[in-house]
């Protein structure tokens, strides 16, 4: 079971996402303009060994001339570099509890995408994002047609047509408050 520690990030999660976000090339924003960026919801999923603490977030950007732009990052948060990965740092952070922590862009752990894959076949639990060991019963895996591949959605679209894979979707909240639900990831061929 991860534990949720009540303490500070510095800098904080939203700092460093603010900073990568823009560099990705799903990232909808306006160029050289940063994102303003709120929290918005997500989940976490255990991870068996302990280690690597797993977040799904989702972050709404209002600073684009349009609607609102809700994105899902993933995120691994590890007590040492993970090997391999330094393309996929999104950067690093000294936890009021544990100290420095590395943070990744999840697509890129094989930890996340062990434990993501356990979730859509029915062997993980979701988990309160903000909670210690509580069930998050809102975070739903919706059966389809099978695929060995996880595919994570970036760009959360409540009107995206319905997902005939596997799926999971998951609720957030859009900057005027209205709950939203969305597909996050799938398993497609």
């Amino acid at each position: 079971m991860a534990v949720v520690h009540r303490t500070t990030m510095s800098p904080g999660k939203l700092e460093l996402v603010a900073s990568w976000l823009p560099e990705q090339p799903w990232y909808e924003g306006v160029p050289g303009r940063a994102p303003e960026l709120a929290r918005a919801g997500g989940f976490r999923l255990d991870d068996p060994e302990g280690e690597v603490g797993i977040e799904f977030m989702v972050v709404t950007d209002t600073a684009g001339p349009g609607d609102p732009v809700a994105y899902h990052v993933p995120l691994t948060y590890r007590g040492a570099p993970l090997p391999g990965a330094e393309h996929a740092l999104v950067g690093t952070s000294e936890h009021g509890v544990l100290g420095t922590r590395w943070i990744y862009d999840g697509a890129a752990d094989p930890v996340l995408l062990a434990q993501l894959h356990a979730l859509l076949h029915g062997e993980a639990v979701p988990q309160a994002q903000s909670a210690s060991d509580t069930p998050d019963p809102t975070v739903v895996v919706v059966p389809g047609k099978p695929g060995p591949t996880v595919t994570l959605t970036r760009v959360l679209n409540p009107h995206a047509p319905t997902d005939p894979h596997t799926h999971v979707t998951a609720p957030w909240h859009a900057p005027s408050g209205t709950p939203t639900r969305a597909v996050f990831a799938s398993l497609r061929p």
